[in-house]
């Protein structure tokens, strides 16, 4: 039976067969018994696999229209298994704004073993032409990028990719399998901080890697499985939960974050938002605009002010919970890019990230009024910031 994404969410596939329950019990098991020696049993050691990962990775695999699934204990784990699947010697391509801590891994970290980068402005795509080199294995995107939400052609980036014979891997964080779906446009490989919306509790940390090559599959797992990386029984069972809810926590943060847009849009205390909703390339290939923007302070020295006078956000890193979370991309996901850098890529003190959730969305609206104005130095009072959005 074929289901819609929405629905295979909630559905198990293993309902009726292994367990007759709402909820699959929890495998709380390092080991497992082994009745035949010499191997055979589907599991067997629980680094190497557990029931509770098996089956959310069977529905992520579900999600994102692939064949194989693995999870991973974090977002970074899982770029870190995708980028290790590279030798030394083999060259990548990263957009210029990629998150703050792959930027960290592949400066810091992989550059040891003699992997290469280069780091482009890929929403031109004759820029990743130009960046091929001959020991060009793989290029890796973020689409839209955090924190400044620019768009890559996922299709004309497939393309390129399948004309050098390059692998293409998609980082869908943002737009989650419900709004955006990378395979199908082409992606071999797509990532997940399944932190973020796919858990949406703010309450594991979580990262996910799909394919649809059984190749990068089976590499993907040994290193799942040879470094220890692998999401705990504990926490795929808390994640599969979760993403039963995934629908109605995305789709109202969607709904909500169009309303906060088109309030930010006006406020003359914003230099620029952005909103990959704008884009008619985005929207050629996802299905809506994303739960998540970003907006500069037109007075960058306000930042802290605006901060001050905030009461719903959470204003912390992470995104995509069921709390409002206002994130500061120069001291918060990106502190590990150098300030010159950051700056380069205009990734300044006055750069918010706002993830919206699932409050009220005039009650954030009126919440940021106040906090602008607050920040400004106009006078004004919440009471009376309220009735004016109402009205």
């Amino acid at each position: 039976m074929s289901l819609s994404r929405e629905t295979e969410v909630i559905f198990d596939a293993h309902r009726g067969i292994d367990y007759d329950s709402a909820n699959p019990p929890l495998y709380d098991s390092s080991t497992f018994h082994q009745k035949v020696l010499g191997g055979g049993a589907q599991y067997d050691y629980a680094r190497s696999g557990n029931p509770n990962r098996a089956l959310l990775e069977e529905k992520l695999a579900k999600l994102e229209g692939g064949q194989y699934a693995f999870a991973y204990a974090s977002g970074i784990a899982a770029i870190s298994a995708v980028l290790l699947t590279l030798k030394a010697g083999d060259h990548v391509i990263l957009p210029d704004d990629v998150y703050g801590g792959t930027f960290r891994l592949t400066e810091q970290i992989l550059t040891r073993f003699n992997i290469e980068f280069s780091t482009i402005d890929t929403t031109h795509l004759n820029e990743i032409e130009h960046a091929i080199q001959d020991n060009t294995k793989l290029i890796y995107i973020e689409t839209p990028s955090n924190p400044l939400f620019k768009i890559t052609d996922i299709r004309g980036a497939a393309d390129i990719a399948k004309k050098h014979h390059l692998t293409l891997a998609v980082d869908n964080t943002f737009m989650t399998p419900l709004g955006q779906s990378p395979l199908t446009l082409g992606a071999d490989i797509v990532v997940h901080s399944a932190t973020k919306f796919l858990s949406g509790h703010s309450d594991i940390i979580a990262g996910a890697a799909i394919t649809n090559n059984k190749v990068i599959a089976d590499a993907l797992y040994l290193l799942q499985n040879g470094t220890g990386t692998a999401l705990s029984a504990q926490d795929s069972w808390t994640l599969a939960k979760h993403l039963k809810t995934l629908p109605v926590r995305f789709n109202q943060s969607v709904e909500n974050t169009k309303q906060i847009y088109d309030f930010l849009a006006q406020c003359d205390e914003i230099a620029e938002v952005y909103y990959p909703g704008n884009s008619e390339l985005h929207l050629s290939q996802s299905s809506h605009g994303g739960a998540v923007l970003g907006f500069r302070l037109k007075d960058e020295t306000k930042a802290q002010a605006f901060v001050d006078a905030l009461s719903l956000p959470l204003v912390s890193v992470s995104l995509g919970g069921v709390e409002t979370i206002l994130s500061h991309p120069a001291t918060m996901s990106h502190a590990a890019v150098p300030k010159e850098v950051r700056d380069a890529r205009n990734i300044t003190f006055g750069l918010f990230r706002l993830s919206v959730g699932l409050e009220a969305a005039d009650e954030l609206i009126s919440d940021l009024n106040y906090a602008f104005k607050e920040a400004f130095n106009e006078s004004t009072t919440r009471q009376t910031t309220t009735q004016h959005i109402s009205s």
